[in-house]
C-alpha cells in the first residue's frame, strides 16, 4: 500500500465544478453605460463653457463700451471747465481795467498837457505797462475812417477835403481787450460837404476838356 503525501491536495488550487481554465483568468471590464454616456457629457459640459464664454465676452464688451463713454464725459467735462475757467479770468480782468480807464484818461490828459513828471510819471508809466501785460490794447486815431462798431461819434461836421465820414478828432481813446472793446473810442466825425462830390466831378470834366483842347466841333 502507497503512502500518500501529506498536504499534496491543499497545493491545488480550488476550481468549480464545471468550471474550465479560461473561466478561471479574470476578464476584461466591459465599459458600463455611464462610461459610454461620458463622452456625450463632456460635449454638454463645453458647449456650457463656450456659453459662459460669450457672456462674459459680452458683459466685457459693455464694461468697455460704459468705461469708453465715461472717458468721453470726463474729456468734455475737463474741457468745459477749463473753457469756464478763462472766461472766468478774461470777464475779470475786464472788468478791472474797465474801472482804471479814468485813471488812464487822467494820464493821458496829463500827458498832453505836460504835467506827467517826476514820481507821478513813473508811477503812470508802470500802470500803463501793467495794463498793456493784461492784454489791455488802445485804439483809435485821427484820420481813420469812422466805424460804428468802434467808435462812438460825439460831435459831428461837414468837411469839403473828406471823401467819406472820417474821424477828425478823438475825444477819448479806445480800449479793447483781444477782440473784446471794452470802450469804443469816442470821436468827431465829418463827412463830406453837400454837392462837393458834383462840384469836383465838373472841375475834373472841365480839366480834362481844356488838356484835349475843348470839346470837337462840328
Amino acid at each position: 500500500m502507497t503512502e500518500e503525501t501529506p498536504g499534496f491536495d491543499e497545493q491545488q488550487p480550488d476550481v468549480p465544478s464545471g468550471a474550465t481554465s479560461d473561466d478561471a483568468e479574470p476578464k476584461a471590464a466591459s465599459p458600463s453605460s455611464e462610461e459610454a454616456a461620458a463622452p456625450a457629457g463632456d460635449t454638454g459640459q463645453d458647449a456650457g463653457l463656450v456659453a459662459q464664454l460669450d457672456q462674459v465676452r459680452t458683459a466685457l464688451g459693455e464694461r468697455t463700451a460704459d468705461l469708453q463713454r465715461l472717458q468721453a464725459e470726463y474729456q468734455n467735462y475737463r474741457r468745459r471747465v477749463e473753457r469756464d475757467r478763462i472766461a472766468v479770468k478774461e470777464i475779470a480782468i475786464a472788468n478791472l481795467l474797465t474801472e482804471l480807464l479814468p485813471v488812464l484818461d487822467d494820464i493821458g490828459r496829463a500827458r498832453e498837457h505836460g504835467e506827467l513828471v517826476g514820481g507821478f510819471k513813473s508811477v503812470a508809466e508802470s500802470l500803463e505797462s501793467t495794463a498793456a501785460k493784461m492784454g489791455l490794447q488802445q485804439f483809435g486815431k485821427e484820420g481813420e475812417p469812422f466805424d460804428p462798431t468802434i467808435h462812438e461819434a460825439l460831435m459831428h461836421s461837414y468837411a469839403p477835403d473828406v471823401t467819406e465820414t472820417t474821424c477828425v478828432a478823438i475825444l477819448q481813446p479806445g480800449y479793447r481787450i483781444g477782440e473784446r472793446t471794452i470802450r469804443p473810442a469816442r470821436v468827431a466825425v465829418a463827412e463830406p460837404q453837400p454837392g462837393a462830390q458834383t462840384v469836383k466831378a465838373e472841375e475834373s470834366a472841365d480839366a480834362d476838356d481844356k488838356e484835349s483842347g475843348g470839346p470837337d466841333e462840328g
